[in-house]
């Protein structure tokens, strides 16, 4: 890869991930929203979860889920589209994993606003769905199957793509520049989390980890998520039914 390349590659990717879709939406729908000040309530705990980052989670909670969802497919697109350009134009090179990570970058540290973004999940499945489509998927419903049903953990059912993605792509490519983009992401997520690792480790150690469900039927999202899992129990369910009767 040509340094110079690179660099310009990079600069495009970051200015183009630090569009805030979150704000601008917010804005065009309701322009008395502040999503500076947005608190979420915790079942069993007299404190809010004071939101710290402003994306689809943080609208859908003040504008609805409808709105969080179109917000969040925007921040997907504005990264996906630029690494899909660079994927069809350098096919043989490896600057789409530049683009990915540069918009990540921009998603959660924007330029245009004192660099107070989103934490970049959306950003992270923007750039996996173009390195790698079926890896996104596989991650992505990997972290919910393992947070709800099995660590009953909604921390990891939300943000575990984002750490599933590197054994996957060690396993499946074996390519230590697919590995450098995992990791690099990784660390970069961990660090734009940091505020909200350290409000939910408070959190629990004076009220406990509560009720995942309960947790979860608090912001649209999670009621999303709910519906996904219990359309997957009940197919679970009926071929167990279906075996049985066999």
């Amino acid at each position: 890869m040509e340094p110079e390349t690179t660099i310009v590659l990079g600069i495009i990717g970051y200015l183009l991930g630090s569009l805030s879709f979150g704000r601008i939406v917010a804005r065009l729908v309701n322009p008395r929203v502040d999503l500076d000040h947005v608190e979420m309530e915790i079942p069993g705990a007299p404190e809010s979860y004071q939101l710290k980052s402003i994306g689809g989670n943080t609208a859908s909670i003040k504008l609805g889920g409808r709105v969080g969802c179109a917000i969040g497919i925007l921040d997907i697109l504005k990264v996906f589209l630029p690494t899909l350009v660079t994927r069809v134009i350098y096919p043989d090179q490896y600057y789409s994993l530049i683009v990915a990570t540069a918009g990540f970058i921009g998603h959660c540290w924007p330029i245009y606003y004192r660099f107070k973004g989103g934490r970049g999940i959306s950003a992270f499945y923007g750039g996996l769905f173009v390195i790698d489509p079926l890896g996104a998927l596989v991650v992505a419903v990997s972290s919910m199957i393992i947070g709800m049903l099995v660590l009953k953990e909604l921390l990891f059912a939300y943000v575990g793509g984002v750490l599933l993605v590197i054994p996957w792509l060690w396993f499946t490519t074996h390519n230590p520049y697919y590995m450098i983009y995992a990791l690099a992401v990784n660390v970069l997520f961990i660090v734009a989390m940091i505020p909200e690792f350290r409000q939910i480790i408070e959190l629990r150690r004076k009220y406990g980890k509560g009720d995942m469900k309960a947790s979860m039927e608090t912001f649209p999202m999670g009621q999303q998520m709910i519906r996904l899992m219990n359309v997957f129990n009940r197919k679970n369910n009926a071929a167990s039914n279906d075996s049985r009767r066999e």
